[in-house]
């Protein structure tokens, strides 16, 4: 009997030593006992530490009052835009030094001038603003039909508000119309030409109608699109005959009306008296 227990113990004190050496080798190969990937780890750690306290201290210096912006310089000189409007927005939209003024907000302070289009700004070192700008080039005043307000319309057909006193022609339309009034007004003032006037009103109504005025005072009604006489058909078939029909009718016409397919009807300026043997009624 004593001789089973022997042979029954050797395997258990077997397994208890294998068990100790392992314990003891995982804890020989721990981090703690890693020392190349303790120094990395502290090294990345310091790393970091760095970047924060230099990235701090960057944001503490461009902070100082050490680099105040002093000039504003204008690449593009402006033609409507006056000095008083771009230094006063100079004032009030640039705020901060060199490095901390926001220069999304001082493009759109710029841009809110009544006469400027598009305005790009960008730093110039050490202590100015550059700025360039587009200005509108108006091309026409503008009425919109629905509420009667007066705008400009530039050569983009471009609506903007601001004020003038120039020579142009008078656009009336519905809201969004004027690009299309624009490209109208340079076909109709085409085809105006062989009578030696020039296009001073064009409108468009609510149901695409047009009326044009002439510099002369004429006002040419063309009413709207037709699928037998279209407004250019009906424009240019006038132009060819009124040269001729202004002679025969000897008084001055007010107003000359289109919407007809085959022709066109005339009405005289209040008060005027044919001459004889004229006829003005009817359509020719």
């Amino acid at each position: 009997m004593a001789e089973f227990r022997a042979r029954a113990a050797g395997p258990a004190v077997a397994r208890t030593r294998a068990g100790g050496n392992a314990r003891a080798q995982a804890a020989e190969t721990g981090l703690w006992h890693r020392p190349a990937l303790l120094n990395l780890i502290s090294d990345l750690l310091m790393l970091f530490a760095a970047i924060g306290l230099g990235w701090a201290l960057v944001i503490w210096f461009v902070s100082r009052p050490l680099f105040p912006v002093r000039e504003l310089i204008v690449q593009t000189p402006p033609a409507q835009v006056t000095e008083a409007q771009l230094e006063y927005v100079a004032r009030t939209a640039i705020r901060g030094n060199f490095f901390t003024m926001d220069l999304e907000e001082i493009r759109t302070a710029f841009e809110k001038l009544p006469w400027v289009r598009r305005a790009q700004v960008r730093r110039r070192w050490p202590d100015a603003v550059e700025l360039r700008l587009e200005e509108h080039q108006a091309v026409a005043y503008w009425t919109v039909s629905e509420s009667g307000d007066a705008r400009l319309v530039n050569r983009f057909g471009e609506v903007f508000t601001a004020a003038s006193n120039a020579t142009m022609p008078q656009f009336d339309g519905p809201q969004g119309s004027s690009g299309w009034l624009l490209a109208r007004h340079e076909e109709f003032s085409a085809m105006l030409k062989p009578l030696g006037v020039k296009l001073a009103g064009l409108a468009l109504s609510a149901r695409e109608a047009w009326r044009l005025t002439l510099d002369d005072g004429l006002v040419i009604v063309l009413g709207r699109e037709q699928e037998r006489a279209p407004v250019k058909e009906r424009l240019a078939r006038f132009v060819a005959a009124w040269p001729k029909v202004r002679e025969q009718v000897g008084v001055q016409v007010a107003v000359a009306d289109l919407r007809y397919p085959s022709g066109f009807a005339l009405t005289p300026v209040a008060g005027a008296v044919p001459a004889a043997g004229a006829a003005v009624k009817g359509k020719k």
